[in-house]
This record gives structure tokens, sequence and C-alpha cells, in this order.
């Protein structure tokens, strides 16, 4: 099948690419725009580790998306947001910080996709109750941490928004 044109912003910058098809946006944005940082955990939308914020033209802060069910083409005319995109002129995003500051990270495997998670909860509620990051995160597993450091992640960097 030929390759479709698409156009979208990734990370703040436009791009214009030509996908298969059948390619996932986590895919194409690792493969043809080299940002390795979202990892493909299960392939299923189990894991969490693809999480990546789309803003469509009628969203409005955006939406958590786990990229290894989007097609590529579904992306067309929309922002995308991956771990790269966090942070600004060489200074990591709070929630970053945070998982580094609390020791929220183990492998790494996982992190990208959780503090994409973190970032869309924080940004729908900045005042989060534990209860509400354990729910906020659920959709995204770790086999290292236990999560409890995660949680103080997402919980320090609640404050420290303020």
């Amino acid at each position: 099948m030929p390759k479709q044109l698409i156009n979208l912003t990734v990370n703040g910058s436009p791009y214009e690419v030509a996908v298969e098809p059948r390619w996932t946006l986590l895919e194409m944005v690792r493969e043809e725009l080299r940002f390795s940082g979202s990892k493909e955990g299960c392939g299923t939308g189990d894991c969490g580790a693809c999480s990546m914020i789309l803003r469509g033209p009628q969203d409005g802060r955006g939406r958590l998306i786990t990229s290894c069910l989007m097609l590529a083409a579904q992306a067309e005319g929309c922002e995308v947001t991956t771990i790269e995109g966090l942070a600004t002129n060489g200074r990591l995003h709070p929630v970053q910080q945070a998982f580094i500051d609390t020791g929220g990270v183990q492998c790494g495997f996982c992190t990208p996709g959780m503090i994409m998670a973190s970032k869309a909860l924080l940004d729908r509620n900045p005042s989060p109750t534990l209860e509400e990051v354990r729910e906020g995160l659920a959709g995204n597993l770790c086999r290292c941490t236990g999560y409890a450091k995660i949680y103080e992640a997402v919980m320090h960097a609640s404050k420290a928004g303020k």
C-alpha cells in the first residue's frame, strides 16, 4: 500500500511524515522522528509505557493516549507531546524532577509513560489526593518500584507546581 502524508506537531515542532497505513503513532514517533523515549511494553495498551499526550483540533489541554493503539494517520492535524517534549530550555519539567528527587525511577522502562500519565493527571487536577493519583496512574504498570515512590513523586510535583 502507498504511504500517506500526514502533518502534525510533535513536541512543538511541525512535521510532515509519509506513513504506512498500518503504522502506529508509537512506531512513527520512534522510527521516523527518532523520539525514542516512549517505549512499547505490551503492544496492547495495557502497560502505559507508550503514553503520550495528544491534542486534537477540538481538545483543550490534551488527553493521555496509549500510542501503540493509535494509528499514525489518526494524528493528522494533532499536537503530540512525548517525554522529550516536557523539558524546556534544558530544564526538566517539575514532574520529571519530582521523579528524580523522590527516587520514583528504577529500571526506567516505564518511567516515560508514568511521567506522561502524571503530567496529564496534574493538568486535569493540580492537587490530587493519593487515591486520585492511584486512579490516574492505574493504566501504567511498573515491575520494579512497588509504586510508593512513584505516587510520592506525583504528590511532590503537585506541591511544586503551586
